[in-house]
């Protein structure tokens, strides 16, 4: 494993690239924020939004926004509301699992805050057990059902509403590195990324044990080339600097809830990122035995691109916390499942990437090569 010599970030990310120097595209995104016009690119984003204010009459929502409830969520969803002066309905996906008190708090504030109707859609738990259980065991993706739903279901619900305009936060692959990474201000593509990517009916079906059918699926449906020429989902991060930090400490202003007294994640270096339930946090997790990193790699890189701490700091936060999968999101997760704790443990062991691990003298998986060895 190599990583980039500005954060921490190695070059297993799927999708990552680095230039002569080492570094990462995600820190070379950053840079390159410098040469960007923001005031003529936050003018693109106002001609957009002036196109679509009132376009299906006066009380009738004329924009959407894909929502979880959390610290962007709050953020976008001001923008749209206050600052642009627009009528957004919100759409969102609930995952099934128990939600932490955060969570719950946070959905029910961002309507209350903003005035705006949430939709959300609580996917088949049924298909979902089934999907989770397959998609765990085979690929290490569990959440495959409910992200696919995160990225199909806005669309679907954009179009039953005319609200053609749909609003989401960053573009990932290009903020954090990824191999679809274009800067654009069209979502269009997202579908098509490595967490959404479509798994064809046939293996689901014959796979699940009879649990799964056909008609459990359409949700997972990408709506038509004629239903998406209609509409204009937009990345924020394209007409705005974007920063997670700056969001979070905008969101808590206006009643955000972070995990602070809840819980302390021993796999996570902040407490505001992903708190809506604790099961869902198994999968960004399974990055590390795949690939070597986790979500405390992620966000120590984001933090040391934002300047907020160094990259020797960085690297201290990596050792301590990226491969220590919280137990509480272990144990909904299996009860949500239906495992054993045991059998848990079993799957992931059968998940490490043999090429870039190794087990220690305490049977416990090590990385060949730690960023803190670099």
């Amino acid at each position: 494993m190599k990583y980039c010599t500005k954060c921490v970030m190695p070059d297993t990310r799927p999708g990552i690239s680095f230039n002569e120097d080492g570094v990462c595209s995600a820190c070379q995104s950053y840079e390159r924020r410098k040469s960007i016009n923001w005031e003529n690119r936050y003018k693109e984003f106002e001609k957009i939004c002036d196109k679509y204010r009132g376009i299906n009459g006066k009380g009738n929502p004329d924009c959407a926004v894909a929502v979880s409830g959390g610290k962007d969520s709050h953020f976008q969803v001001h923008l749209m509301k206050n600052v642009m002066k627009m009528n957004p309905i919100l759409f969102s996906v609930e995952d099934n699992f128990p939600m932490t008190n955060a969570g719950i708090h946070n959905l029910k504030n961002i309507s209350e805050e903003f005035g705006c109707s949430i939709i959300s859609l609580k996917p088949n738990i049924k298909a979902q057990k089934a999907i989770m259980r397959y998609m765990f065991e085979k690929y290490g993706k569990p959440t495959w059902y409910i992200d696919r739903c995160i990225y199909t279901y806005p669309l679907m619900m954009a179009s039953k509403f005319n609200t053609s305009l749909l609003v989401y936060g960053e573009n990932v692959s290009y903020e954090y590195g990824g191999a679809d990474a274009k800067e654009t201000y069209s979502a269009k593509e997202q579908l098509n990324n490595g967490v959404a990517s479509g798994i064809d009916d046939s293996e689901l079906i014959q796979n699940c044990n009879g649990d799964v059918t056909l008609d459990d699926l359409y949700l997972t449906k990408a709506p038509s080339p004629e239903v998406l020429d209609k509409l204009d989902p937009i990345y924020i991060s394209y007409f705005l600097p974007w920063n997670s930090f700056k969001n979070y400490e905008f969101a808590r202003k206006l009643g955000f809830h972070d995990l602070t007294h809840e819980w302390d994640r021993t796999h996570h270096v902040e407490n505001f990122d992903q708190v809506d339930s604790r099961a869902y946090l198994v999968h960004p997790w399974l990055k590390y035995p795949k690939f070597g990193h986790a979500t405390a790699t992620d966000y120590a890189s984001r933090m040391v691109r934002y300047g907020l701490i160094s990259r020797d700091e960085a690297v201290k936060l990596v050792k301590e916390h990226d491969s220590k999968l919280d137990p509480l999101a272990v144990r909904d997760f299996c009860q949500f499942c239906g495992y054993k704790e045991y059998e848990f443990w079993k799957i992931i062991d059968s998940l490490y990437n043999r090429e870039i691990f190794v087990k220690d003298e305490l049977d416990r998986w090590v990385l060949k090569h730690p960023v803190w060895e670099d």
